[in-house]
């Protein structure tokens, strides 16, 4: 399963974010779409990623306060991306090493959505129990594959 499949099931709705904008209009955004993280954009170009945990860290070091902060202050600005073709056990991976719950989907320069750890658990959770009902061996991540639930009781 690839970065693609599961945007074809989440479906391309993406909120952006401009690196000019105030801290606190981010964040109403992401409050009003209930969403975890929101990619900054300039000029058509990725230039961060801000996710509740860069807001909370602000928050906590201002005693609760955004005041006037821009996005790019307290942005990433050099988020981990993927691109349509990464295979999902990459992501996982990818995720898993540095702590990264939302990844901007990237093809070439243009943005094409964005897939959280909630997206990936879905997905590999899919793979394992479409496995355990088919009886049939699913391939993932190169050749590795995932054991049936019949043959080792268990997930890998």
């Amino acid at each position: 399963m690839k970065v693609s499949d599961i945007l074809r099931v989440k479906g391309s709705t993406l909120f952006t974010v401009r690196p000019d904008s105030t801290l606190w209009a981010a964040v109403q955004t992401m409050a009003e779409n209930d969403i975890g993280s929101v990619v900054v954009m300039d000029h058509g170009d990725l230039v961060g990623m801000l996710t509740f945990r860069e807001v909370i860290n602000h928050l906590n070091a201002n005693q609760g306060a955004v005041g006037e902060r821009l996005v790019r202050s307290v942005m990433d600005d050099a988020p981990l991306t993927v691109t349509p073709g990464t295979d999902v056990m990459e992501v996982r991976r990818l995720m898993l090493e540095r702590h990264a719950r939302y990844l901007p989907v990237m093809d070439g320069r243009t943005l094409i959505g964005v897939i959280s750890f909630y997206d990936v658990a879905r997905a590999v959770r899919f793979l394992i129990e479409s496995e355990a009902v088919t009886g049939q061996t699913i391939y993932v991540d190169g050749g590795r594959r995932f054991r049936t639930f019949e043959r080792d009781m268990g997930f890998m």
